[in-house]
């Protein structure tokens, strides 16, 4: 009997002894244990509805109105390498999202055929290659290390792309001729009115998530002060959109833009109110419709959402747990991180990378938190390192990975980012 039941009867000791051997009581289990329901708390106030939400929408658009010809004609298989890669690789220009954020992203183009290489590159140029975050390291951290970010970033998320490609070539061949040629059928529209429906709600999510910082530009900080004015214009022309393309009632869609008008105007200072308003609105509208195609995309959504959302909170759960918060220590203890990353030596360019690739980033937050790292010694090697690998990667972002790509795919693609993460640093480091 135990031969087939010997993995649950391990399960179950393995559970028990970790219970039985919980250091409760101890100053600094008690203190990671609130640190990590801190960051679960953070995460969900600040990130799920400004970030998540609006890009479950955007994956469920993609996997609706956008053809399985057009993704496969620019990122499948068959497309061209040269067009594949650079549409990929500068995604992150466009998209100033965190490495849990572009998640949906990916699984929707991957799972509609996007070929591994360009899918890859895309994972991870989407989080690390962000223009306000580079211009950032540039004011903050020194032009040299910013332009090393920004070469960096776009060189290596190519690399990855060609390297997952080159590693599971046998089964892209594979992909690649069971692939059907990539004839872009059309629902009845030009490719062009779904460029823009999606724009615009890559529009809402780019500008609802600008920060800024005491370190950003005059003409950042002029954009920033005018965010929710130009997320309701985005707004705007996803509601044109909606209604006169894709066959929402007009007066459906005023139903939600008036009490999202109305909160916007009687809290002008909470700003959340009328933007989950909105897309509570249109959650509602387009679940309950008909059997069409605005059903479709709320049925896509959610189902990217009930998939992703459990892993990423878990995720955060146990990086909190263990890293803690900015300024907050975890089971780690940060002197630990920053003793082990001072010079420029291999070791210390693998740990930062390594640590960098388990911890997770907000978008932006990597700046302040190696403005510190390198006051306290960090040498400028091991400070690229986390750069590369930091934003791209985060333990919620391997357990979705892990689902969409399974086990071998995401042990490769996240040890070629450590990997030359640490080679590129150690080799700026020693430059």
């Amino acid at each position: 009997m135990w031969k087939t039941q010997w993995k649950w009867l391990a399960g179950l000791v393995g559970g028990f002894l970790l219970c039985y051997c919980l250091p409760v009581g101890t100053e600094r289990f008690d203190h990671a244990v609130i640190e990590s329901l801190a960051l679960v708390k953070w995460y969900a106030r600040e990130h799920v509805l400004l970030c998540l939400v609006p890009a479950f929408f955007i994956a469920g658009a993609i996997g609706v109105f956008v053809s399985r010809g057009a993704v496969m004609r620019y990122l499948g298989p068959k497309a061209k390498k040269w067009i594949a890669y650079l549409v990929a690789s500068v995604s992150g220009t466009i998209l100033a999202v965190c490495s849990c954020t572009i998640l949906p992203l990916f699984a929707g183009i991957y799972k509609m055929g996007a070929g591994l290489g360009p899918a890859s590159a895309f994972l991870y140029s989407g989080p690390a290659i962000n223009i306000m975050a580079i211009v950032l390291t540039a004011r903050v951290l020194g032009v040299e290390l910013g332009i090393a970010r920004a070469v960096g970033a776009i060189g290596l998320s190519i690399v990855i792309g060609v390297c997952m490609h080159l590693i599971f070539r046998r089964e892209e061949q594979e992909k690649a001729r069971m692939a059907a040629d990539p004839v872009d059928v059309e629902s009845g529209r030009p490719l062009r009115q779904n460029v823009l429906y999606i724009g615009s709600m890559i529009a809402i999510l780019v500008f609802a998530n600008l920060g800024k910082s005491d370190d950003s530009g005059a003409l950042w900080l002029a954009i920033w002060s005018v965010k929710w004015y130009l997320t309701s214009l985005a707004a705007l022309v996803l509601g044109f959109m909606l209604v006169r393309y894709y066959g929402m009632k007009w007066w459906k869609l005023a139903c939600v833009a008036v009490p999202v008008v109305v909160l916007a105007v009687v809290f002008p200072d909470l700003p959340l109110l009328a933007f989950t308003a909105g897309f509570l609105g249109i959650g509602a509208l387009t679940s309950t419709a008909g059997e069409n195609e605005l059903r479709s995309w709320f049925e896509t959504s959610w189902d990217f959402a009930k998939k992703i959302m459990p892993l990423l909170l878990f995720g955060v759960l146990i990086a909190g747990l263990l890293l803690g918060r900015v300024g907050q220590e975890g089971l780690i203890p940060s002197g630990y991180v920053e003793k082990l990353v001072g010079g420029n030596s291999l070791p210390a360019n693998f740990f930062a990378a390594f640590a960098g690739a388990f911890m997770y980033f907000a978008t932006l937050t990597e700046v302040p938190i190696l403005e510190g790292l390198i006051g306290a010694g960090m040498g400028k090697g091991p400070a690229l390192a986390l750069l590369l690998a930091g934003p791209a990667l985060s333990l919620p972002n391997m357990l979705v990975i892990n689902s969409v790509m399974g086990p071998r795919k995401t042990v490769a693609f996240v040890s070629l980012v450590i990997l030359f993460s640490t080679l590129l640093g150690f080799f700026y480091g020693n430059w």
